[in-house]
């Protein structure tokens, strides 16, 4: 009974704090503290001046348009492999958008809430053409640059015990050391996400001197998180992703949300963008979030395609990452 009582009082007290939370902090600073990578070109970088630029950037803005009312207020707080989570515990930033695959360990022991899939990864190898490998399974003794702190260190140890291979590893902390070794010679191949892989060999001099290896080593899910506990800010964010999300399918893009939201004959479509129901004020926010959102940056297909697909100098395809009536794995819950 006594336990009973005692977890009773615990949920009330963690419900409480979460509805006067976080968003509460963000409304009052008047800016959105958003963990971002050190500088991945396409995901999240500073362009030439200084403004901050990528798919993970996207979604920061998309939160802060969803919250705030304004894509540009946000504050973004560049964070590495190993200090990504402590920045999220000890509260420096409000959510983590930097490539971070979401795994059992770090959903169950880190208190780290994982608020969906905005990129579905895996990991690879590039090496430079001059080094004659057309496989993986031929780096059998290579040097290999891998960044500590991630989930590519285990992956990459799995791979080769389980092939019967040796690697020397040449450790790193952020992809700019990576690179930096591995375009010294430091490392026949450096492994990490496919996605930062192909970043990293579009931006280089001369790309057609890099191979990327065609092995797949690992599911690496990316998604945005949050600090666990607080469940109404994580569904702010959660919902905020979906609604990019939902909007590709349902035709709603940058251009175009405004007159959507003036009418529409579907029902979703009307629920969505603040015109019929009350979603909006379930999340204490206002009926217009999801079109603030969406102006922001464009539904999930634009903002992927501007920023690291067909659009962007990287060209990343869609793959699993296409909508689920293209054949990919992204939809989001219904809007009701």
């Amino acid at each position: 009974m006594k336990w009973t009582m005692a977890l009773a009082a615990g949920l009330a007290v963690t419900a409480t704090s979460g509805i006067a939370g976080k968003l509460d902090e963000v409304r009052e600073r008047g800016e959105l503290k958003c963990g971002v990578s050190t500088g991945v070109v396409g995901f999240s970088a500073p362009d030439a001046n200084g403004v901050w630029q990528g798919f993970d950037v996207g979604m920061c803005r998309a939160v802060a348009a969803a919250t705030l009312g304004d894509p540009m207020a946000v504050e973004f707080v560049p964070v590495t492999s190993k200090t990504r989570f402590t920045a999220l515990e000890s509260g420096e930033i409000d959510m983590l958008s930097r490539t971070t695959t979401w795994t059992y360990s770090r959903d169950s022991d880190l208190n780290v809430e994982f608020v969906g899939v905005n990129f579905y990864d895996g990991q690879g190898f590039i090496v430079k053409k001059a080094l004659g490998v057309g496989s993986a399974l031929e780096l059998d003794g290579a040097t290999i640059c891998i960044k500590t702190g991630t989930t590519s260190e285990l992956n990459l140890s799995d791979y080769f015990r389980s092939n019967g291979m040796s690697y020397d590893p040449v450790p790193v902390e952020t992809d700019s050391e990576a690179h930096q070794q591995f375009l010294a010679n430091a490392c026949d191949s450096f492994s990490t996400d496919g996605s930062k892989l192909a970043a990293f060999r579009a931006t280089t001099e001369t790309p057609s001197d890099y191979i990327l290896l065609p092995e797949v080593i690992s599911k690496e899910p990316l998604g945005p998180a949050v600090l666990h506990g607080d469940q109404h800010w994580g569904d702010i964010v959660r919902w905020t992703f979906n609604a990019l999300v939902a909007a590709e399918e349902l035709g709603i893009t940058a251009d175009n949300v405004a007159e959507m939201a003036q009418g529409s004959d579907n029902p979703e479509v009307r629920r969505l963008l603040g015109t019929e129901g009350n979603l909006g004020e379930m999340n204490d926010l206002s009926a217009t979030w999801a079109v603030d959102a969406i102006s922001a940056g464009g539904n999930y297909g634009e903002l992927f395609a501007n920023t690291i697909g067909e659009n962007s100098q990287i060209g990343i395809e869609r793959n699993l990452n296409a909508q689920w009536k293209d054949g990919g794995l992204q939809y989001a819950p219904p809007f009701r």
